[in-house]
């Protein structure tokens, strides 16, 4: 290691001769040396302690070559070499960009490079430039004043003809990408007819090739004049690009496409950074600047987090936002819409009635695994399909889809006012008495009605339909007891989860117009006719979230727990209307003294717990998400603290059931 830091054998190792790879790895051991070198391998009185070390290394190293000639002469010529046979344009034209316009691919591509090692092996300087330099490199080299750039430039910076040659070369590169962006037809078609009327997009090659010669040829007043003209282009077309986004937001989002109006965006800002450099009269600031930059993206673009948060916070938007138009459906907000809750809860606990003795039949069949998570996912999904297409509710659907309706009263940045913060404790009581409305009506019902019929069919079979057997096992596993809590925390996420698939697949069904594909197409026009082809489009268009929605749940609650097994995972699922149907026929199996024993309260306990943990992981879950696509950053958590506890002790009654005045209450609109 002493050996590694002594700066003599350093310099004495340059070799211009040397193999490209070589070079290049006597390259990358400067700048570790440069950033690593412990205070003992620099003499004494060298170290500031106001100034980066780095560059007090940078400083001793230019002191020691430029006082023997023979060193430098043979650090100057292996710097030549490399800047000679390295593809130095591409540093400038292709990093921080991705090789295809395709999200998954650069993802892949971050991934592959973080999991395998680099190779100074390459003519490629994008490639080479993160083995020799490291994002934090940026601090020193900000610290770097025009004397020691100076210096720094004549030892190991290419001359002034091949420095703008290289950035010419990256311009024309750039360029291109740009103008090929802007005729791929997921763009072209989505851009706004008058940004492209004067033809941004095909000037820009012509512009940077007059840039090109003028700047060849010495004239500064023509290159001024077409650089002018080439940055008036550059803008045309992100004015352009940026016309994408209203469509995108009101057709739906893709991610590709945001990921390469990213590439475009940021193509066009790279482009007027090495326009500045070339024109520049102090070329070496405006480089410094320029090696800033790239410091900045080389860190930006070793990194996943960035990437997925920045290219998926649109369509987590637009999933958390098209969950809003649905989620205002299960908000009361007067006493009218409360009791039409509690209808059409109390139809929805019927409906899960039915699933429930389904349920205990799909057990007594004693399938495999798979295929007994399969039917039962089926079940389940039949029946919360059943209660969305007749307009009534199950109450763990509601917290996921009324989450991102809660979060659209805040504001998107800043502090919220007294007015807003009002607005969103006058939310969170209409979400919480709604749940409350849901629950009751659910359970009052399905409960009751499994236990009526467990009676009935004793009274006239002489037996019910489920027995004592299964009774025994319903009061060991939904106790409170057991890990009941659990499971039912593990359900708020799949209830979460299925509100995600649901505004992912309405999404994707606006994005590719499929409700007119549906109304207009002429096969199907030419099977369904006219009108009934536009009512199958609009029908669709209402209900292709609620049918994702619903079906994913279903199948998750069903399919989840039997692939968990597969793996040794022991979760299962615990559902607070299917539980009380569950608890309601073990009292018919076992009898109605059976509601006088422990184990019978500990399953009402669990019962309350599980609608708890149901609602609050789900609807936690899901107001997370919706806070980050609406990017709420300064919401004052203490102000909206203060005002729920102040409303609960004035008006507790307010989270239970609406207020009087609450009966000509006009719906917030988010």
């Amino acid at each position: 290691m002493a050996q590694a830091w002594d700066l003599t054998a350093l310099i004495n190792a340059a070799d211009p001769k040397a193999g490209q790879a070589e070079r290049h790895l006597w390259l990358v051991r400067l700048l570790e040396w440069l950033r690593h070198a412990p205070r003992a391998a620099l003499p004494a009185g060298t170290d500031d302690v106001r100034t980066p070390l780095p560059v007090v290394r940078l400083r001793h190293l230019l002191n020691q070559v430029e006082k023997n000639p023979a060193l430098l002469a043979r650090v100057q010529g292996l710097a030549q070499a490399f800047w000679r046979d390295i593809d130095a344009a591409s540093l400038f034209a292709d990093l921080g960009f991705g090789a295809r316009r395709s999200f998954a691919s650069e993802l892949f591509g971050r991934v592959q490079a973080r999991l395998l090692p680099g190779t100074p092996e390459t003519a490629d300087l994008a490639a080479l430039f993160g083995l020799l330099f490291a994002p934090g490199d940026a601090d020193w080299v900000e610290a770097l004043d025009a004397a020691l750039l100076a210096r720094t430039a004549r030892l190991l910076g290419p001359d002034a003809v091949t420095a703008r040659t290289v950035l010419l070369e990256a311009i024309t590169i750039l360029v291109s990408a740009v103008q090929g962006a802007g005729y791929t037809t997921a763009l072209r078609q989505r851009m706004d007819a008058s940004a492209l009327q004067a033809e941004p997009f095909r000037q820009l090659t012509a512009a940077a090739a007059t840039l090109r010669q003028a700047v060849l040829d010495g004239d500064e007043a023509a290159g001024l004049r077409a650089a002018a003209y080439l940055r008036a282009l550059l803008d045309a077309c992100r004015r352009a690009a940026a016309s994408v986004m209203p469509h995108l937001e009101q057709y739906g989002i893709s991610v590709d496409i945001v990921y390469e109006l990213d590439q475009l965006q940021g193509r066009t800002q790279r482009v007027e950074q090495l326009v500045d450099c070339v024109l520049a009269r102090d070329g070496l600031a405006e480089g410094q600047r320029l090696l800033l930059e790239l410091l900045r993206v080389l860190g930006q673009h070793s990194g996943l987090g960035n990437l997925v948060a920045q290219h998926y916070s649109l369509l987590a938007r637009q999933v958390a936002e098209r969950s809003a138009e649905t989620g205002e459906h299960y908000i009361t907000r007067n006493r009218g819409e409360y009791r039409d809750m509690l209808r059409r809860a109390a139809f929805g606990g019927a409906v899960i009635a039915g699933t429930t003795f389904m349920k205990f039949a799909l057990t007594a069949l004693a399938l495999s695994a798979f295929w007994g998570g399969f039917w039962a996912g089926t079940n389940y999904a039949l029946s919360f399909v059943i209660v969305m297409l007749l307009h009534w509710t199950v109450a763990t659907k509601q917290p996921a889809m009324t989450a991102p309706a809660l979060a659209a009263t805040l504001p998107t940045g800043g502090s919220a006012t007294d007015a807003e913060v009002e607005r969103f404790v006058d939310r969170v009581a209409q979400l919480i008495r709604s749940q409350m409305a849901a629950i009751l009506g659910n359970v009052a019902v399905c409960a009751p009605l499994v236990l009526a019929v467990q009676l009935l069919s004793t009274l006239v079979f002489g037996a019910p339909p489920i027995g004592t057997k299964d009774a025994d096992y319903v009061l060991q596993s939904i106790t409170l007891l057991g890990p009941t809590a659990l499971f039912a925390a593990f359900t708020g996420v799949l209830l979460f989860a299925s509100s995600l698939v649901a505004g992912w697949a309405e999404n994707w069904f606006v994005f590719h117009r499929l409700d007119s594909a549906i109304a207009w197409n002429p096969r199907i026009v030419a099977q369904l006719g006219a009108a009934r082809a536009q009512r199958w489009g609009r029908w669709w268009r209402a209900n292709v979230s609620g049918l994702a929605g619903n079906i994913s749940l279903g199948m998750m609650l069903g399919l989840v727990p039997a692939l968990l097994a597969f793996f040794g995972v022991p979760l299962d699922v615990r559902h607070v209307t299917l539980a009380s149907g569950q608890l309601g026929a073990a009292v018919g199996a076992l009898g109605l003294s059976t509601v006088l024993t422990a184990p019978f309260w500990w399953c009402v306990a669990g019962i309350a717990v599980t609608g708890l943990l149901n609602l609050t992981v789900s609807f936690t879950l899901a107001f997370r998400v919706a806070l980050r696509s609406r990017g709420v950053r300064g919401v004052d958590r203490r102000r909206i603290g203060s005002a729920l506890w102040r409303r609960l002790r004035t008006q507790p009654a307010s989270f239970l059931r609406p207020p009087k005045e609450d009966t000509a209450a006009a719906p917030v609109t988010p």
